[in-house]
This record gives structure tokens, C-alpha cells and sequence, in this order.
């Protein structure tokens, strides 16, 4: 496999640059791959429902604890800040409007993200370095088709649903410590959510989600399929497959919220 990017941080700037496009570049070839693979066989509806139960089900709980702290630790920076200069009850609009166009699906991504990614390298690596993938080459099946595609569409279609729990949860925990601690009414707390959401506020936040999940299922799948060197190289493709996603993902992020505003 060539150097991931750990690696590359101790090569000159020309070497750096060039090992960022080759690996930009296969990333790329892969997800042709996974393009042309469902369009000329369709999907493996069942295989992908198993990833999605997998991959996203059994994230929900790291979901869940992300979203719940974040809306807490929210509600009581900006409550605090906000009591200063009397507009405590302006807490509802600020926090409901940052978790839903921001920080709800880059949250989400990251910490979810890192786990699927993760996941998806040391299993795959396993794979690779026991020579099952060869062997799924060597009974004439297609390892994109059988491997890379479920999870790849399972995590593109689990982003969404999870970052829409993560905001429902937060939302709600962050009205829930701004009831008990600072006074402010629940039920004023959502209906000034609610006013100042729009649907195009929520819409700009789910738009980049499924951006998210093809983007971490790839690079998972990436590094897991060409992992070498044993068991020391599946430690090694998982590392670099959290890095990777991480950095992309805020990547990511940059970009698609620009093209959004401008949209």
C-alpha cells in the first residue's frame, strides 16, 4: 500500500504533496468503483440493511452521549454569556439554530465517523492480511461489489438518521438545563426553536450528512482493503483511516457549507 499520511508528515513537501494525490486519486478510483457497481447490478438490499444495523444502530449510543453533553455544555456557555446583557432568553434560538445547520452533523460525523471508520479498516485489514479477499478474487467474485459497496451505502444512508437523533437529543437536553438552571420555560425554549428554524436552516445541516457517511464508508473501506504488513499493518490502517476522516470531514464541511450559503 503507499504511505498513508501519517507517514508522509516526515517526507520532503514535493513527496507529500505526491502522496496526497495518489491517495486522493485511489479514493476516487473506489468510489468510481462503487458508483459503476451499482448502477450496472443494483443493490444488495440485504447486505446493506446488515450494515446499516451494524454500522448505525449500534453507533446511536456514541450518538447519543456526544449529542446530549454538546447541548448541555451549549445551553450553559451561551445562558451564562447571554444573562449578562438581559437576552437569557434568546438561548433557544442560538442553540437550536448552531446545532442544526453546524455543529449536529459535524459532530456526529467526527465522533461517529471515527468509530464506522475504524471499524470498517481493522475489519477489512483482517481481511486483506489473512488473504480472504484474495480468495474472494479467486472464486471469481467482485470484492467492491461484496465488500465496499453495503457499507459505503449503509454509511451514507445512516448520517442522516443519526444526525437527526443527535439533534432532537440535544435540542432537548440543552432546554431541559436551561429550565432547571437558568429559568427559562421549556415550553418557551422550543416554541422559540421553532421560530427561528427554518426549513432551510435544517435543510443546509441534512444536505451535508450524506456527504459525510459516503466519505467516511470510503475511506474506511479504502485503508482496509489495501492494508499489508500483518497485524502491525492492521493497526496502522486504522490509525491513518480515523486521521483521514477526521481531516476530511472538516474538509468537507469547509467546502459544502460555502456551497450551500452561495446556493
Amino acid at each position: 500500500m503507499s504511505k498513508s499520511p501519517l507517514d508522509a508528515l516526515t517526507l520532503p513537501l514535493g513527496r507529500r504533496i505526491h502522496s496526497f494525490l495518489q491517495e486522493l486519486g485511489a479514493v476516487t478510483l473506489l468510489l468510481r468503483d462503487v458508483v459503476m457497481n451499482i448502477v450496472r447490478q443494483g443493490i444488495d438490499f440485504s447486505a446493506a440493511v446488515t450494515q446499516l444495523e451494524r454500522l448505525g444502530v449500534r453507533s446511536l449510543g456514541l450518538a447519543a452521549a456526544t449529542a446530549i453533553f454538546v447541548g448541555l455544555v451549549m445551553a450553559i456557555q451561551f445562558a451564562v454569556t447571554l444573562e449578562k446583557f438581559g437576552a437569557i432568553d434568546s438561548v433557544g434560538r442560538i442553540v437550536s439554530l448552531s446545532q442544526t445547520r453546524e455543529l449536529a452533523p459535524a459532530l456526529t460525523a467526527l465522533v461517529v465517523g471515527c468509530r464506522i471508520a475504524s471499524g470498517l479498516a481493522a475489519e477489512l485489514g483482517s481481511m486483506a492480511v489473512t488473504e480472504q479477499i484474495d480468495a474472494i478474487h479467486a472464486l471469481g467474485a467482485n470484492p467492491v461489489r461484496k465488500l465496499v459497496v453495503p457499507r459505503v451505502l449503509a454509511t451514507t444512508l445512516a448520517m442522516p438518521l443519526m444526525t437527526l437523533f443527535a439533534l432532537v437529543l440535544s435540542i432537548v437536553s440543552a432546554m431541559i438545563v436551561s429550565h432547571f438552571s437558568f429559568g427559562v420555560s421549556a415550553s418557551y425554549f422550543l416554541a422559540s426553536a421553532l421560530d427561528t428554524v427554518t426549513l432551510s436552516d435544517f435543510g443546509a445541516g441534512m444536505a451535508k450528512t450524506p456527504f459525510f457517511g459516503a466519505i467516511i464508508g470510503l475511506v474506511g473501506c479504502f485503508y482496509g482493503v489495501n492494508t499489508t504488513g500483518g497485524t502491525e499493518g492492521v493497526g496502522r490502517a486504522t490509525t491513518t483511516a480515523v486521521v483521514v476522516v477526521s481531516i476530511s470531514v472538516l474538509i468537507a464541511d469547509t467546502l459544502l457549507t460555502q456551497l450551500l450559503i452561495a446556493l
